[in-house]
């Protein structure tokens, strides 16, 4: 169902599945464009829902909560990929999802999502499903080694992953993602072969209804203990790398006949090569910088693409880095404040935990490219 009015009149309401620190800006961003906004997640006193118009506080399984919150807003978009297909099909019969339930499905299985990338002509790492533990030392053949074996669902910022730098690193490798226990089923792993890259990129795009799509500037990514921990803009890579790399982003937006917003996370090689990591139909960590020194930043352009309102092209005022503060990184906060080129955004949290994204401050720069 996709009957939404073009574009969405100020004063309606957009529903934001998921609660969390996305879901918060998100909201922001559409209360300056005059729109409501309404969250639904699992989580009590949620970021998100400490700015929101309205919340539901359910789980993403609960039909009844999920009929009502159909019913309370004008067009569903999402902050967290890991909700249930099932669900977002449920909502998307009773009123218009942004993106909607198929481009979920694809994000949210590595498998689908490779296959994706292969069907755009996007590279990626050599690959291999993995459906049993006597599957790994034949995938081992396809990868080499070292590699790293991955759940093909449900993970994210380096849950559900174990190294394994030689086939003798297969019991544990698979004991550490199955948690002892014998999956059933065909694909419940990927393995990948390890990338020798000379760095991480990712780019945001986002597309309307109507096919205008719009770019971001890659990003440059550094990951500390499997979560971004600094994004770089502009990014140290040359033009052509650049190009290469929207390029492949405006391809998937436009194969996905993505209504939103997507990031799409690549490897550049020792040889210039630009290789597909994976992809997410949300707001972004690595694109925060946008809210800073991006001019329009990517939650505005998701509300707009969801609200149908024209896109805007990013002209960036500034070079950029964009540090998260993750769980201790926090108690930093002080010299932050009263730093000028930092721009700080907490996300609300009360409880600094180990790995826990408490929030992020962009340092500007001068601009010099």
């Amino acid at each position: 169902m996709d009957l939404l009015p073009h574009p969405l009149p100020p004063g309606a309401t957009i529903g934001i599945l998921g609660n969390g620190q996305l879901g918060r800006m998100l909201a922001q961003a559409a209360a300056r464009l005059g729109y409501r906004t309404h969250v639904y997640g699992p989580d009590k006193d949620s970021p998100a829902e400490q700015v929101a118009s309205a919340s539901t506080v359910a789980a993403y399984e609960d039909n009844g909560a999920l009929v009502g919150f159909a019913a309370a807003v004008d067009a569903v978009t999402f902050e967290f990929e890991n909700v249930p297909v099932k669900s977002v099909r449920e909502l998307s019969a009773r009123v218009p999802v942004r993106p909607g339930p198929k481009i979920l499905e694809i994000a949210q299985d590595r498998i689908k999502e490779k296959q994706f990338f292969a069907s755009i002509g996007a590279g990626t790492p050599t690959w291999a499903i993995v459906s049993q533990r006597n599957d790994l030392e034949s995938a081992l053949k396809t990868t080499g080694a070292p590699a790293v074996l991955k759940t093909a669902r449900l993970g994210y910022d380096g849950k559900g992953q174990a190294k394994m730098k030689t086939a003798g690193d297969a019991d544990a490798a698979w004991a550490a993602i199955t948690g002892g226990k014998t999956p059933t089923g065909d694909g419940y792993a990927v393995l990948e072969a390890f990338v020798d890259f000379r760095c991480e990129i990712s780019v945001i795009v986002a597309r309307t209804k109507d096919g205008q799509v719009v770019c971001f500037e890659p990003a440059e990514n550094d990951h500390a203990n499997h979560i971004l921990s600094t994004s770089v803009v502009p990014a140290r890579i040359d033009p052509a790398t650049s190009k290469a790399a929207v390029g492949i982003a405006v391809r998937a937006a436009e194969a996905l006949e993505l209504v939103g917003l997507l990031a799409v996370e690549m490897f550049v090689t020792q040889t210039g090569e630009v290789l597909c990591n994976e992809m997410a139909p949300r707001p972004h960590n690595s694109g925060h910088w946008t809210m800073d020194a991006g001019g329009v930043d990517q939650f505005e352009q998701l509300v707009r693409a969801v609200a149908g309102l024209p896109l805007l092209t990013p002209v960036r005022h500034a070079d950029v880095t964009m540090i998260n503060l993750i769980g201790d990184d926090v108690n930093q906060l002080e010299r932050y404040l009263k730093d000028e080129s930092a721009r700080v955004h907490l996300y609300g949290k009360k409880e600094a935990r180990p790995g826990r994204k408490m929030g992020h401050v962009n340092l500007l720069r001068a601009r010099r490219s």
